[in-house]
């Protein structure tokens, strides 16, 4: 009778182990699913870590701002021409999601020194207003095409690095830009975010859509693309769609051997880039 008890008890503690773990399996996937949601904001742009230390700006440096249709004040920084060569289109950057304005623009002049450069903080990046979202991020971006062309009859080209290509996608479909240039594209913030979490329903709780495919299959202006062969943070697959769905691809690059982060300090990298924005814009050229 002790022993039959005995394993009575074993079975019931066994069952109830089994118990919790049906039970905690699903709970613990809901908590994540919910980590996801409400975090995706702060992983997509990541604000908060890009306000601290910002780079010292040359002195001819001039702070820019705009005011967009719905009272959300954007600051940016234009920079001069380093050295004159002839009248260049102006450079409007639009950085990664861990930029700041200062350092694309920094950047920028240093890879394209005859060229005037334009970069703004984006939507909830310091001193920059408002709360970031990739549609501000998009409709951003046709305000300060429309604050810069005023005066500038040379035209405008828009270089984007990372999720910054998707607003320079975006803005050669609805302005009439130059041409683009876009480091590390993706064809949309939903395949790449399914790419990372495949064990999540993306298409239910992404709050962000950046379908950078569809504004490149409506643009006509010259496209150029730079990509890296070992990057994990857009892979080649997401970037791949994009060269077919460009109806002016003019140059197409893929450094084999650097990946999303180090691309940018690759040996051959500043060069692409200067032949990237040449093609782009002999190819605008009448």
């Amino acid at each position: 009778m002790l022993a039959r008890l005995r394993s009575s008890s074993r079975t019931s503690v066994h069952t109830m182990w089994i118990v919790y773990l049906l039970l905690g399996i699903p709970l613990a996937y809901a908590g994540l699913i919910s980590v996801l949601s409400l975090g995706q904001t702060r992983m997509l742009f990541p604000a908060h870590v890009v306000g601290g230390e910002r780079p010292a700006l040359p002195r001819d440096a001039e702070r820019l701002e705009v005011e967009t249709q719905d009272g959300i004040r954007l600051a940016g920084v234009r920079l001069r021409p380093s050295r004159v060569s002839g009248i260049q289109p102006l450079i409007l950057g639009f950085g990664g999601n861990a930029w700041n304005a200062e350092t694309a623009a920094l950047y920028l002049r240093g890879v394209f020194p005859e060229y005037e450069i334009v970069t703004f903080h984006y939507r909830g990046y310091a001193p920059s207003g408002g709360r970031p979202s990739a549609q501000a991020m998009l409709e951003d971006s046709l305000t300060l095409f429309d604050f810069l062309q005023r005066d500038r009859p040379p035209g405008i080209v828009a270089v984007g690095f990372s999720i910054g290509s998707g607003a320079a996608a975006y803005l050669a479909r609805h302005r009439p830009i130059s041409g683009a240039v876009l480091v590390t594209p993706f064809d949309s913030l939903e395949a790449l975010a399914r790419d990372h979490f495949p064990w999540a329903p993306v298409r239910l709780l992404l709050q962000h859509r950046m379908p950078t495919i569809d504004f490149l299959r409506e643009a006509s202006v010259p496209i150029a693309i730079l990509a890296a062969g070992r990057d994990t943070v857009v892979p080649p697959s997401r970037t791949e769609p994009l060269r077919s769905a460009s109806r002016n691809l003019v140059f197409d690059r893929t450094l084999d051997d650097a990946g999303h982060n180090d691309l940018y300090d690759h040996p051959e990298f500043r060069g692409l880039m200067r032949e990237a924005l040449m093609q782009v814009e002999a190819a605008h050229s009448p």
